[in-house]
């Protein structure tokens, strides 16, 4: 190796925000005659196999004044053939147009880089420190979990830089402390602390309360970072080791509950500092940028931080047991009348994340549920049972971050089951039927204990078994109703029924009920006419009885005093 050696550096150029294009350099003294370089195919957090190689372009290596060789293997990796080991300087392009917390964007109002979309992993070197430099627009920022070094960051290795998002903009930073830890909040699209002066007061109140949760003093990372983008309509998140990007509506935050969802959001990412990117699963320990793998306890990574995030803000004070009972038994809802949970189980779901839940269709909810939704409906059934045994849901993290996420071991499924069974013996034998069965649990039986019933609340239109879009076309056709029976289909554009015009999805309900109180349709069916590619057609709808609308939780009047004290430790938080 010469004595000149340095780090692999990264240098992104963002001054083309016009034409939504970073240019990017890698310098790097070659250790052998030639070097593979990869691109990643994912990024941890979001597991889908997302090709970002697609928006790579200009791919070139100099030596000195002589043009390298670059040989294609693979679709995301190269070889490049250098010659002794003078700097190689790799060239490329990336265009940034998409914008999500998994992707790039940069137009002039900002640029937002998910870096394993960007950085080319060199053979040899991915446990390297690496440093990255940035040319800025003028009057922008640069906001990443990174440490500063000689006008730039340095990372540890490049799992590190790729664990980095960065921001980009002529934004405000505001800067607050947890715990004796620094942090920064930085937003695009709305300068949200700077209107809601409460707000980081409350972010800091979620913070110590996961803290509390994990049994710890003070947070994980030594450094961290939240950006938000907040639009006009969107929603999500990613966690990263020291810092998380969030996705907004400014449309729901003006809504009454909005404030508190974006609490949640801020609590869900926070929480997977610990669940997920520290106590990680063994599959993704370490992880394996090229490929998709199967991760069967992903429930528990998403789904148990999903159930705690609505607790924790009611832990922190910042939300009602009102408020509670309506989030959940909204979730709850959402869980029982979607029929894919008879379909596919919660290890099945957890299993097939990286084909089924993040590539949506309008049959999802017929033929799959996803891991997040019953997972976090099986971690309160394991929550309100542990707790009959004197034990929680929280204690079982807290011994799994002592035995695994503080020494950085990966647990495995099985490694769970016994950390579960040791606070419940029962749960040995009852978790696994749980995460393989298709069949719904006795949830009135654990929500009793705490004083609380799940009640259901009957639709009062008949079923015909369809979601309606706009311009009368249909979204979804559910598995076994009667829209299917007809013959219909998704994209199919109703026209009339009964003879007569159909304006408006808010119009079917009442309709049909009109019609069926009127008329005999059991045996021939209501006329139905409709267009499908261009051709007008006409069946038969049998629609089905009215079904059960959505689901309530609320507390019950019948309940024991001491469901009451429960219910309130069980709120908040505490064994």
């Amino acid at each position: 190796m010469p004595e000149t050696w340095s780090p692999p550096h990264l240098h992104l150029d963002l001054t083309a925000p016009e034409r939504h294009l970073v240019r990017a350099t890698l310098r790097w003294h070659p250790r052998r005659s030639s070097t593979l370089v990869r691109l990643p195919a994912w990024t941890p957090g979001s597991y889908l196999i997302r090709d970002y190689v697609r928006t790579l372009e200009g791919l070139s290596a100099r030596q000195g004044d002589r043009d390298l060789a670059i040989e294609r293997l693979e679709t995301s990796c190269w070889r490049i053939h250098c010659e002794g080991q003078a700097p190689v300087q790799l060239c490329w392009r990336i265009l940034a147009t998409d914008l999500s917390v998994r992707t790039c964007q940069l137009n002039g109002d900002h640029g937002f880089l998910c870096l394993a979309g960007v950085a080319l992993q060199l053979e040899g070197e991915r446990w390297s420190p690496h440093r990255l430099s940035l040319t800025l627009p003028e009057g922008w920022r640069a906001f990443l979990p990174l440490p500063e070094q000689d006008q730039g960051w340095l990372a540890r290795d490049f799992d590190q830089l790729i664990d980095s998002p960065i921001e980009a903009g002529p934004h405000p930073c505001h800067q607050f402390m947890v715990a004796g830890v620094p942090h920064r909040w930085v937003s695009w699209g709305d300068d949200l602390p700077g209107r809601d002066p409460s707000w980081l007061a409350d972010v800091e109140r979620i913070a110590l309360t996961c803290c509390r949760l994990m049994g710890v003093e003070r947070p994980a990372s030594d450094a961290y970072l939240v950006v938000l983008h907040l639009l006009e309509k969107g929603y999500g998140g990613l966690e990263h080791d020291d810092g998380c990007v969030l996705q907004f509506g400014r449309t729901t935050l003006r809504e009454p509950q909005g404030r508190r969802r974006l609490l949640q959001l801020v609590a869900h990412e926070y929480l997977h500092q610990w669940n997920v990117r520290r106590l990680r699963p063994a599959e993704l320990t370490p992880i394996d940028y090229d490929r998709a793998v199967i991760v069967p306890t992903l429930w528990f990574a998403e789904g148990v931080t999903s159930y705690f995030d609505q607790l924790i803000p009611v832990a922190a004070g910042l939300a009602s047991e009102a408020d509670l009972l309506q989030d959940l038994g909204e979730e709850l809802s959402r869980y029982l009348l979607t029929p894919g949970r008879r379909v596919q189980s919660l290890r099945a779901s957890a299993e097939e994340a990286w084909v089924k839940l993040y590539r949506p269709d309008p049959h999802n909810s017929d033929c799959q549920i996803s891991y997040y939704l019953k997972g976090a409906v099986i971690a309160l059934a394991l929550d309100l049972h542990l707790r009959r045994h004197g034990s929680s849901l929280a204690a079982v993290l807290q011994e799994l971050w002592c035995s695994h996420g503080r020494q950085g071991r990966g647990y495995r499924e099985q490694d769970l089951l016994a950390v579960f069974g040791r606070h419940a013996a029962d749960l040995s034998t009852l978790l696994p039927i749980w995460l393989n069965s298709r069949e719904d649990l006795d949830l009135n039986s654990y929500l009793a204990d705490v004083g609380l019933s799940l009640n259901a609340v009957a639709g009062s239109h008949p079923q015909p078994g369809w979601q309606c879009g706009p311009g009368m076309t249909l979204d979804r056709v559910s598995r076994g109703g009667a829209a299917e029976a007809a013959g219909l289909q998704v994209g199919d554009e109703l026209l009339a029924v009964a003879g007569q015009r159909l304006r408006s999805a808010e119009q079917l309900g009442p309709l049909l009920q009109s019609l069926i109180s009127a008329t005999e349709p059991a045996a021939t069916g209501l006329p139905l006419l409709y267009c499908r590619d261009g051709r007008i057609r006409e069946t038969a709808l049998r629609p089905g009885p009215a079904q059960v609308e959505r689901w309530q939780l609320q507390l019950d009047p019948s309940a024991p005093p001491q469901a009451a004290e429960r219910r309130r430790r069980w709120l908040e938080l505490m064994p």
